[in-house]
């Protein structure tokens, strides 16, 4: 395991290796998840791509920090990671939160951005009321209060019928995420609007979604890629909110292309 100390706090990431003049592609985690949600995605890549991925604060074994969060602060973490390592002009992969990570370091970090690939992520998700509904309820009930919820919208109904076991280790994985790492996470989002921001960004984007998402339905996924200039858009059937647990081979695919259209050819 790889950890580095970043703004004060222990941050867990993992970096794989891949021939020189390879494009470096970071992946970033939604709320209640970790890195280990990419794996299926990582094992198609592996050699393709340098690859690094990392655990949010307050998610997997990574420190809580300070909560609440603000975006900033999420995106100052891969921001400090990415310049401890080195690295710049890198493919962000975010999903949910991590694609919003991902739009504010385009913006507030050119310098470390060559493209983004968004997956189930919008420049604004759900609104105000709704996160103020969730973090009471979390504060009140703890974890288990959400976790059907956001298991149905998550997840097909066929990843429900036919994944029983899979849909065990997911519930494990939101259950198990810091209470105070959800509402710092979830606070951060509540107060987020890159809207404004969204029609200034500079550099090649696709905005990827699951047909079934129910957290950030196509509707909204596509609203923000009509607001990113030239941003392409695409849609993975048989997926929910997460399609890089329900189809990973197609998402690893549309990131294989997506780097393949943006990397020079290395010269011989």
């Amino acid at each position: 395991m790889q950890f580095a100390r970043i703004n004060d706090i222990t941050l867990h990431y993992q970096h794989i290796t891949a021939p020189e003049g390879s494009p470096v592609l970071v992946f970033s985690n939604s709320l209640a998840t970790d890195f280990r949600i990419w794996r299926d995605v990582i094992v198609r890549l592996v050699g393709k791509a340098e690859i690094i991925t990392y655990d949010n604060r307050g998610h997997g074994l990574s420190d809580i920090g300070s909560p609440p969060y603000h975006l900033d602060e999420l995106v100052g973490d891969l921001a400090g990671l990415l310049d401890l390592m080195g690295k710049k002009d890198v493919f962000i992969c975010g999903l949910s939160v991590g694609g919003m990570i991902a739009q504010r370091l385009a913006t507030l970090r050119p310098d470390l951005t060559k493209g983004l690939i968004l997956c189930d992520t919008a420049s604004k998700i759900g609104n105000p009321e709704m996160w103020d509904e969730r973090m009471q309820a979390a504060r009140s009930e703890g974890l288990s209060a959400l976790v059907d919820g956001n298991m149905q919208r998550w997840f097909t109904q066929d990843f429900h019928a036919h994944r029983s076991d899979e849909l065990a280790g997911y519930c494990n994985m939101f259950l198990r995420t810091p209470l105070q790492g959800y509402l710092g996470t979830a606070t951060a989002l509540r107060n987020a609007d890159l809207t404004s921001a969204a029609v200034h960004l500079d550099l090649p984007v696709i905005c990827v979604v699951g047909e079934d998402d129910g957290s950030t339905p196509p509707e909204i996924v596509l609203d923000t890629a009509n607001l990113i200039p030239n941003a392409d858009f695409k849609l993975i059937k048989g997926a929910g909110h997460i399609p890089c647990v329900e189809q990973p081979e197609m998402l690893s695919e549309i990131i294989s292309k997506f780097l393949a259209d943006h990397t020079a050819p290395q010269r011989t």
